[in-house]
């Protein structure tokens, strides 16, 4: 049975230094043109030297117009061009990689789930309008891709990938979870599609598949191409279980190195434990959000598979390896309370992570808020800071309102730049 601190053989042969993952978390924190500046790079490299054996970044877009937020990177054709550029990627690949791990940058686009206040078009696979209680306004209803554009879309995934092996980075991951574009494809509840896009799960997945072809088609074999799926969307009559093991089926005859289970989207925000059982039975049910159906999807799964989700205690990471259904844990909002907590375990210490408990009866509100305050620790680290608990939520939330309100003005300010028409 591999334990936590074993290495990891990819698929491709990459050996990843021990079995601990960085999970993706969205920083924000582009310089101006939506690259990654001297703070991104900062941030990586405090991860990097924390001993994590793979690090994971927060989604990279693939479009200027698709923008889960607007401090996001792009990385599309022609960005490296720029010398001044392609040195700022190639910089925040060495942070990433300074420790010794495996740097997989997270490449998305968010379909519909995008922010009016952006003044970009939404688009999904069918016209659909994300939905939260009291956040109705937020968004805008979908335009339903065509054919040609959701080839458009596979060609800019592949690039993307090209371009990110090109910096320097070990791998990509597609983010196919919690309700961005892929995932849309995935779930009869926004893929109400009845051409080759729509309708059978095999249909709905033809997005995703396509995707990992074209990527593996323009990168090397020894750069790893990963998969974030959710194993369920937690709502009524959407992607389920069963979808999610047939779907890893069809991906192990794709060359995917490893595939992270994850759950929920905007709408059902599981990845943040929301949908838990408020009294679960099991220790490790309860701390990690994800390892049931982790040991379902196992059964079927040749590639390594990596659980996010809750994991905040060295044992919990111990007892999920225990159960030999997962080849890596990862970690995600502890690390940003506490950067070097793996180094921490290696040696012997077993701090208890807690971090500000949000529970406030508006799910929506909860989850900005819990966002905010991850993101006010990147901001901390990233400025030489050592991470806080003692934040207010309340005051991060406003304050990270008021950033978003200034980032959004001069992202939109770029858009416009380069040609886009903003939606009015």
């Amino acid at each position: 049975m591999a334990e936590l601190f074993d290495t990891l053989t990819l698929p491709n042969g990459a050996v990843l230094p021990n079995r601990i993952g960085k999970g993706a978390m969205e920083e924000n924190m582009c310089d101006a043109g939506q690259v990654p500046g001297a703070r991104l790079v900062k941030l990586y490299k405090a991860w990097a030297e924390g001993g994590t054996g793979m690090i994971l970044t927060g989604n990279v877009m693939v479009a200027p117009n698709a923008l889960t937020g607007p401090g996001g990177v792009v990385l599309q054709k022609g960005t490296l061009d720029n010398p001044d550029t392609a040195a700022r990627f190639g910089r925040w690949a060495e942070a990433g990689k300074s420790g010794g791990g495996h740097l997989v940058m997270q490449i998305s686009h968010p379909g519909r789930q995008v922010f009016a206040a952006q003044g970009q078009r939404p688009v999904s696979a069918s016209a659909t309008k994300v939905n939260i209680a009291g956040f109705e306004k937020l968004f805008d209803t979908a335009h339903a891709l065509t054919d040609t554009e959701i080839k458009e879309i596979i060609a800019r995934f592949a690039e993307t990938s090209r371009l990110a092996e090109q910096a320097g980075f070990d791998g990509v991951q597609v983010h196919g979870a919690h309700g961005y574009l892929v995932s849309q494809f995935l779930s009869p509840l926004t893929n109400l599609r009845d051409d080759d896009w729509g309708g059978s799960l095999e249909n709905r997945a033809r997005l995703l598949l396509e995707i990992v072809r074209a990527i593996r088609a323009v990168v090397k074999p020894s750069f790893s191409v990963m998969v974030k799926l959710n194993s369920a969307d937690f709502q009524r009559g959407g992607f389920e279980l069963d979808d999610a093991k047939q779907v890893v089926a069809w991906l192990n005859v794709e060359a995917v190195d490893m595939v992270e289970i994850s759950g929920g989207s905007y709408e059902s925000p599981a990845m943040q434990g929301r949908t838990r059982e408020k009294n679960p039975s099991r220790t490790l049910q309860r701390e990690m959000y994800f390892i049931e159906f982790a040991k379902e999807i196992a059964e079927v799964a040749k590639m390594p598979l990596m659980v996010t989700g809750g994991v905040t205690k060295l044992a919990t990471a111990n007892m999920a390896m225990a159960t030999g259904s997962v080849d890596m844990v990862g970690i995600a909002r502890a690390l940003a309370y506490q950067p070097d907590l793996p180094n921490q375990w290696k040696m012997g210490a077993v701090p208890e992570i807690v971090w500000p408990t949000i529970t406030w009866k508006n799910k929506g509100f909860a989850a900005l808020a819990v966002m905010s305050m991850t993101k006010a620790q990147f901001k901390r680290m990233a400025n030489g800071r050592a991470p806080s608990l003692k934040l207010n939520p309340v005051i991060v939330l406003i304050k990270d309102r008021m950033d978003l309100s200034k980032i959004t003005l001069r992202y939109k300010i770029w858009f416009a730049a380069q040609g886009y028409e903003l939606k009015k």
